[in-house]
């Protein structure tokens, strides 16, 4: 079964809503993991592609707010939270809540453990865990 069908079932979401919010996710790990993506990319081959899936971002406002909210964020002790933040702003463009982006946060980790072990499920954790 694919990463895009595993969100469809165990997170009852349209077909679109998956690939976009598997786009966020790992564009998201993309940009913050750099070369290391590869070892994500190997594991769920359809990675790259979902990518293109994600709504598109907006620059001005959103670039500043999702700063904005990441700043405040780490300033509060709440480290990385700040990215599940922009995930969660990102999602909102697909109709989908934060509690959705949690859900697919955890299937997104144990679709990964399953294929490529706790390696790359703990490479991916440092980017959608939050501190």
């Amino acid at each position: 079964m694919s990463i895009v069908d595993e969100i469809m079932k165990q997170v009852g979401v349209s077909k679109e809503q998956a690939e976009g919010g598997l786009g966020l996710i790992f564009k998201l790990a993309k940009d913050k993991l750099g070369a290391d993506f590869s070892q994500v990319s190997n594991v769920v081959p359809e990675a790259n592609g979902l990518i293109g899936k994600a709504p598109a971002e907006e620059e001005a406002a959103g670039g500043g707010l999702m700063g904005m909210l990441g700043g405040m964020a780490s300033k509060m002790g709440l480290g990385d939270l700040g990215k599940l933040a922009e995930l969660a702003v990102q999602f909102k463009k697909l109709g989908l809540d934060m509690e959705t982006v949690q859900k697919y946060v955890k299937v997104v980790m144990a679709f990964v453990e399953s294929k490529g072990g706790t390696v790359v499920k703990d490479l991916l954790n440092k980017v959608l865990a939050p501190k």
